[in-house]
């Protein structure tokens, strides 16, 4: 280091303390980095790479971007998941003796955003701690910097903390340097998120009355560290930051990533973005506020019947009086986002005209009770009794503040008039004097006879007459003093406008000190009411979730549901509330469920794309919106209240992590079968397909027996293992259903009609042929699959019995004898048999061919399970042949 610079050994010096962070160094007008950073910096921004001197022997790399456009740049690497130190000098270059000091002034991170170009205002924006204690649990904070929110519980399995942590989307995750690496691989498996480290869990005296209501120090010193990490990180006044509020996961519906990403909730699969999601469906809200609470319910449905019911009431009220919903509507839309507005208050970069949207918020609260008490609701009266209006801080800025400041709070124009004396006087000067200015204009034009001689500004020089040449021979000689030549005129000055030009230069600018000063002191009397403006978003914005679920209901003709005690499902006419809107004019196909005791699991059968995964979905949604207080797309829907709601459905590869389709789903229904209770639900689709068939078979089979002997709860389980459907006459609360599906002119019609027993047909090729494969492939496939079912006929070989169900044994003519399931079909029989294993054969020597010999043979030399399903058929079609042949 001591080759290089001083100022490059200063950079160097502070870069330390910020390893994980790109630091900018404030150069005059521009921010620089050096060495690694320039690099990277470079290509991620897409700037130049230059270099320069600094003192070693080699040029050191640098880049820069300048200050004032460098919100944008930090932003964009901010999006990119990097963290920026900014680096500004603290003290007067004039006065500086070497190097001018240096400092970073604030660490911007994807978790500590503020800036509200970077912001998604319908989006928390949340960094998260998590402390591993000794005992094996998990403390896990949460804090939005951006609106003051602050939360903590404590969590026995680190798989329940990566589920938190990604149904709230944290973008940044603070933990001890001394934590797992396995499992922060976890979570950086699961989601993209920056992490950062702690060390200190010390609570400053400032703060200790955010953690007054913790009574555990787990949850004390988990919430510390992401403190101290604000702390460090802001270097600012953190007054907006709200009491830690503790909440217990098992107080709300447990929905495990796998199945909050399985149902849409808040994002799709493919896009990853609202769109065709159940918050895109329900997301009415006016207010960012509200906008932020709608995705927080949908994440925590209650598990409260009495919380249930209160939102539930408050709903059917909004929709029955629709003009008090409407204008309630109205006057939410003038609310500003009181919450973040609060946050920048505290930040120190809340200017004129976000007090001025504060004011108009607050004018409309007033309004907002009245039309609330007209709802005659209790707990609408309850939430506006708790409205507080602030009058004396709205008293506060209709007083102080123009109707249409600038963005900028140094140039004045900001302060009304009649709130401060000594501002009054000054403005009177500025404006006297001005007009003073016009007057004396006119005037000399009159003494002179110039009709073109005017009086201007300009900074260096202060007013002035200015004549133009062709008129200067009628000033007489000595009437002002000459101040400067221009090329076509001549500028002048008087005392008495030197004095009147210090009297209105003075006046203007302690009219901009003094605006500055008073809007300063505005800010810090909107501090004080902080939380009270936290509080009052609190209440706003649970009014905008449930006018929006009012609305929402009934545009798209919702029910009230009514929720069981004994965990019966009744629901008549459900529809998929996302596929019903996507659909638009087409008719969306409605559909019963019910289930009881004596049928708490749904065996679905029926072909692709006949809608067995939308039926299941949309049982589940049914009961999420139920619990969140939203009414549900049903004609009637009775629920139980569901405790967890577990989901596998469809297919994806997790590349990341190494894991194919298969182990993934493994992994999705060893989660939901170790984790269930007896009051959750279950939603498995096509267990086993990425096996081989008698592995899927028995997986599935024995994932059936063991959700029905052990947990006993509310589970609907899709399947192509026609064989399965025996199951009803095992199992007492298993009941077959299925999508029901016709032929016509040899084309399949899905009715995607939910109908009893089990369906008789895959129809696979006949939804090969709607995708549009090749017709001389489907020719081919017709082909096969018919001589396929022949060879089953004449030879009737199957699946083993154990595979299946237990059988009962019938007498065949032919030679070979085979147990036969009752419920199967022929056709089930020959798409199945082909993958069977067959069973040792009485067969006497005389009569076999010596061609049927060898074709046994080498029928016995096929090794099936190094095939691929196309080379197998193929074995089979050439062994069959040569059978025919004669």
């Amino acid at each position: 280091m001591a080759t290089y610079t001083p100022m490059i050994q200063q950079y160097l010096k502070i870069k330390a303390d910020y390893q994980d962070a790109f630091l900018f160094f404030r150069l005059g007008d521009f921010y620089e980095m050096f060495f690694e950073d320039a690099t990277t910096a470079s290509q991620e921004l897409e700037i130049t790479l230059t270099s320069r001197d600094g003192g070693g022997d080699d040029r050191i790399p640098m880049c820069g971007v300048p200050y004032h456009s460098a919100p944008t740049y930090i932003e964009r690497l901010i999006e990119k998941g990097y963290k920026v130190a900014i680096c500004e000098q603290v003290e007067d270059p004039k006065k500086a003796k070497g190097v001018v000091k240096r400092e970073v002034i604030q660490v911007i991170s994807p978790g500590t955003l503020m800036n509200e170009k970077g912001l998604q205002e319908k989006e928390n924006n949340y960094i998260c701690s998590v402390t591993h204690f000794p005992d094996d649990t998990f403390g896990l904070a949460l804090s939005d910097l951006s609106t003051g929110e602050n939360s903590v519980t404590l969590i026995s399995s680190f798989h329940d903390v990566v589920s938190e942590i990604y149904a709230k989307e944290a973008k940044e995750i603070v933990v001890s340097s001394s934590f797992s690496a396995e499992l922060l691989q976890t979570v950086k498996e699961r989601m993209t998120i920056t992490i950062s480290f702690e060390e200190s869990t010390k609570v400053e005296d400032a703060f200790l009355h955010l953690t007054e209501s913790l009574q555990q120090q787990k949850l004390v010193d988990t919430f510390a560290r992401i403190l101290q990490y604000l702390v460090r990180t802001q270097k600012r006044s953190l007054e907006h930051l709200q009491p830690v509020q503790l909440y217990q996961i098992n107080e709300y519906m447990k929905i495990d990533l796998f199945s909050k990403r399985n149902l849409e909730l808040t994002e799709t699969i493919r896009s990853k973005g609202k769109k065709g999601s159940l918050l895109w469906l329900l997301d009415q809200t006016v207010t960012a506020m509200g906008g932020r609470l709608l995705k927080n319910w949908i994440d925590r449905p209650l598990l409260s019947k009495e919380k249930i019911d209160e939102r539930l009431n408050m709903v059917d009220v909004l929709m029955k009086q629709f003009f008090e919903r409407e204008e309630l509507r109205d006057l939410l839309k003038e609310v500003y986002d009181l919450e973040r507005l609060a946050g920048r208050v505290a930040f120190g970069n809340v200017n004129a005209r976000d007090l001025v949207q504060l004011r108009k918020s607050l004018q409309k609260v007033p309004e907002i009770q009245e039309v609330v008490y007209r709802l005659n609701n209790p707990y609408a009266s309850k939430l506006v009794e708790d409205i507080d209006p602030c009058e004396r801080l709205t008293a506060l800025l209709e007083r102080g503040l123009k109707e249409h400041p600038p963005l900028s709070i140094k140039e004045g124009d900001i302060i009304a008039d009649n709130y401060n004396h000594q501002l009054d006087q000054y403005r009177d000067a500025s404006r006297n004097g001005k007009t003073w200015i016009a007057s004396l204009e006119q005037k000399e034009r009159e003494r002179t006879g110039i009709r073109s001689l005017k009086i201007g500004y300009n900074r260096v020089f202060g007013y002035y007459i200015e004549v133009t040449r062709a008129n200067l021979h009628l000033l007489p000689e000595g009437m002002y003093e000459r101040k400067q030549t221009l090329t076509n005129a001549e500028r002048f000055i008087t005392p008495e406008l030197k004095e009147k030009e210090a009297l209105i230069l003075e006046a203007e600018e302690k009219i901009v000190e003094l605006e500055y000063e008073l809007f300063a002191q505005i800010r810090e009397e909107v501090k004080v009411y902080i939380p009270r403006l936290q509080a009052l978003a609190k209440k706003v914005s649970e009014l905008d979730v449930l006018q929006c679920f009012a609305k929402v209901s009934e545009e798209r003709h919702y029910t009230k549901p009514t929720f069981s005690t004994n965990g019966d499902i009744h629901i008549k006419n459900g529809r998929h509330p996302v596929v019903e809107k996507v659909m638009n004019a087409q008719e969306y196909v409605p559909n019963d469920c019910q289930m009881t005791d004596d049928s708490s699991i749904l065996l679905i059968t029926g072909p692709n794309m006949s809608g067995k995964s939308t039926y299941m979905r949309q049982v589940a949604l049914t009961a999420i919106l139920g619990q969140i207080g939203c009414f549900v797309p049903a004609e009637e829907a009775e629920l139980p209240i569901f405790d967890q709601v577990f989901t596998r459905i469809g297919a994806a590869d997790d590349l990341i992590s190494g894991q194919s389709t298969f182990m993934v789903e493994m992994l999705e229904t060893k989660n939901a079968v170790t984790n269930a209770t007896q009051s959750s639900l279950i939603l498995l689709d096509e267990i086993g397909r990425g096996t081989s068939t008698y592995d899927g078979m028995a997986l599935a089979q024995a994932i059936i027996e063991y959700v029905h002997e052990h947990i006993g709860c509310k589970t609907l389980f899709s399947t192509h293992y026609h064989e399965l459907t025996v199951l009803d006459q095992q199992l007492s609360a298993l009941r077959n259903v299925h999508v029901s599906a016709i032929e016509k002119n040899n084309k399949v019609v899905f009715l995607h009609k939910i109908k009893e027993g089990p369906a008789d047909k895959s129809y696979g090729i006949h939804v090969a042929e709607l995708a549009e494969l090749p017709e001389p492939l489907l020719q081919r496939a017709r082909v096969i699959l018919a001589d396929f079912e022949n060879a089953s006929e004449e030879q009737k070989v199957k699946p083993t019995a154990d595979a299946v169900a237990e059988p009962e044994p019938e007498p065949e003519p032919q030679p070979i004898e085979q147990p036969k399931a009752e419920t199967k079909t022929d056709t089930e029989q020959s798409q199945l048999s082909f993958f069977g294993e067959e069973k040792e054969q009485q067969v006497k020597e005389a009569s076999l061919s010596k061609r049927e010999k060898q074709i046994i043979a080498e029928l016995k030399q096929l090794d099936l399970l190094e095939m691929t399903p196309l080379d197998a058929m193929n074995a089979m079609y050439k062994l069959q042949k040569l059978l025919k042949k004669k």
